[in-house]
C-alpha cells in the first residue's frame, strides 16, 4: 500500500496557509504540524467545554468525556491499559517527575543507568540523581557512529544493583532507531526496568508497547501532530510501587499519580484529534477494522514504508560529498527520517541561506549536547538538522536537496 500523500496533506491546515504553503518543512523534529482533528477539538473545546470538566452539567460531562477519550483510544492504540496513560506539560516535566518518585524509590546501594545518546530531557533529570547519592552509571554510545551497542550495556547491569534503564528509542540527532525490545529484555533479566524517551520515534508510527514491553514509555503530543502535552505510559506493575508525585488523595489512581498540578484539559481533549488522524489514514487506506491496535500497526508501517523511501536519496546526496559529516546510519531502514550534518562550521548560517530558499529548517545543538560531544561535534557550533515526516514529499526533499548544492 501507498501512502496517499494529497489526502494525507489535506488533513493539515498548515498546508493552505499563504506563508506556508510555498515552503518545504523540514524542521519537524522541533514540532510537527498539527492535524485538522487536533485544531478542531481544541477550538470546540475552548469555545464550548471550557469549564471545569466532570461536573454534573452538559459542557463539563461533555469536556471530560473528551479527555478520557483521548486517554482511551491512545492507550488502546499503543497497547497498553486506558489507566496506566497520562498526560503532562511537557515530556521534559513528565521525567523530572518521574525522577523524583525513582529518588525515593531506590533503595542503599541501588543504581540506574543513563546513555549519552539522548536529548537532555532524558538525561538531566536522572543524572540529578546522583546529587542525592545515587549512583547513575553511563551507557556510551561509540564516538565515530553515535551507535549505542547493547551490548556494552551487559556489564553495566552485572552486579544485579542497577534498578532503571533509561535510553532513547532513537536519539534526536543520532536518530538510529535502537533495538528496544532487546534492551529492555536485557534490563528485565538483570531485575530492572526500562524507561524509553519515544520522543524522536512516536512521530513516525506509535509504537506497540505491549511488543516492546518497556516499563515506561513517553513522547510528545506536539511532535506528533498535536497540542503540546507530554505523553506517558507507565506499566502499572511499575507505576503502583514507585511514590505518589501528585495530590495525596489521588495515589490510588496510577494516571493521576505522577500529575502533581492539574492537567490541561483543553490540550488532554485535543489530542483525542491525533486518535482521529491516524483512524482516518487507516480507513482512508486499508478501511474499516480491525482492533485499534492492529490499526495503529498498520498506519506505522505505512508511514515507514513512506518515510524511508524519501530519506535515502537525501542520505545518499550527504554521504557523497566530502566536505560534511552525516550524523548516524546511511541506510534509511535503520533510522528515522531526523538527518544531522555536522558541516565543521556554525550551522546556523546555513538554516538561514535555506530559510532564504524556502527551506524551512533550523540549526542547533538541539539538547543533545552530551551525543554531539561524545562524537566530537562542537555543540557551539551546532549541526544543520533535517528533518521530515511522512506529509515530506519527493519533491520537498528534491527542492532540499538542489537548495542545498546552492548554500553548502
Amino acid at each position: 500500500m501507498q501512502l496517499d500523500l494529497s489526502y494525507v496533506r489535506s488533513q493539515f491546515p498548515a498546508f493552505t496557509v499563504p506563508d506556508l504553503a510555498d515552503r518545504a518543512f523540514f524542521e519537524n523534529a522541533g514540532g510537527s504540524y498539527a492535524c485538522a482533528p487536533v485544531i478542531d477539538r481544541l477550538t470546540r473545546f475552548y469555545r464550548e467545554r471550557k469549564v471545569q470538566p466532570y461536573a454534573p452539567y452538559a459542557a463539563a460531562q461533555a469536556g471530560g468525556a473528551e479527555m478520557d477519550e483521548a486517554r482511551a483510544r491512545l492507550a488502546a492504540m499503543m497497547g497498553v491499559a486506558t489507566h496506566e496513560l497520562s498526560f503532562g506539560p511537557s515530556t521534559t516535566a513528565n521525567t523530572y517527575v518521574l525522577a523524583q518518585a525513582v529518588r525515593r524509590w531506590l533503595g542503599p546501594g541501588e543504581a540506574i543507568v543513563v546513555t549519552d545518546q539522548d536529548h537532555e530531557a532524558n538525561s538531566g533529570p536522572w543524572r540529578r540523581l546522583a546529587e542525592e547519592g545515587v549512583e547513575v552509571r553511563e551507557w556510551k554510545i561509540n564516538p565515530a557512529s553515535g551507535h549505542l551497542d547493547p551490548a556494552r550495556l551487559v556489564p553495566l547491569l552485572a552486579d544485579g544493583r542497577v534498578r532503571l534503564v533509561c535510553f532513547p528509542h532513537c536519539s534526536n540527532v543520532v536518530a538510529e532507531i535502537n533495538p528496544v525490545a532487546e534492551i529492555v529484555a536485557l534490563a528485565h533479566a538483570a531485575g530492572a526496568a526500562a524507561c524509553v524517551d519515544g520522543v524522536s520515534y512516536a512521530p513516525h508510527g506509535l509504537p506497540d508497547l505491549g511488543a516492546l514491553g518497556a516499563d515506561i514509555y513517553l513522547f510528545s503530543a506536539y511532535k506528533t501532530y498535536g497540542p503540546h502535552q507530554g505523553i506517558m505510559a507507565i506499566r502499572e506493575s511499575l507505576g503502583m510501587r514507585l511514590p505518589n508525585q501528585g495530590h495525596w488523595f489521588n495515589g490510588e489512581t496510577l494516571y493521576k499519580r505522577f500529575t502533581p498540578a492539574g492537567p490541561d484539559h483543553a490540550q488532554v481533549a485535543a489530542s483525542a484529534g491525533i486518535a482521529d488522524y491516524l483512524d482516518a489514514l487507516h480507513d482512508h487506506h486499508f478501511g474499516a477494522g480491525p482492533e485499534p491496535r492492529e490499526r495503529a500497526a498498520a498506519v506505522h508501517d505505512l508511514m515507514r514504508t513512506h518515510e524511508i523511501a524519501i530519506c535515502q536519496p537525501l542520505l545518499d546526496y550527504l554521504r557523497d560529498r566530502n566536505d560534511l559529516r552525516l550524523v548516524g546510519p546511511a541506510e534509511a531502514e535503520r533510522r528515522a527520517p531526523t538527518v544531522a550534518v555536522d558541516l565543521g562550521r556554525p550551522a546556523e548560517p546555513v538554516s538561514a541561506a535555506l530559510a532564504a530558499e524556502g527551506i524551512n529548517c533550523w540549526a542547533g545543538d538541539f539538547y543533545a549536547v552530551r551525543p554531539l560531544s561524545a562524537m566530537g561535534i562542537d555543540p557551539k557550533r551546532g549541526v544543520l538538522r533535517l528533518s521530515m515526516v511522512h506529509y515530506t514529499s519527493v519533491a520537498d526533499v528534491a527542492r532540499l536537496i538542489s537548495a542545498l548544492d546552492r548554500v553548502l
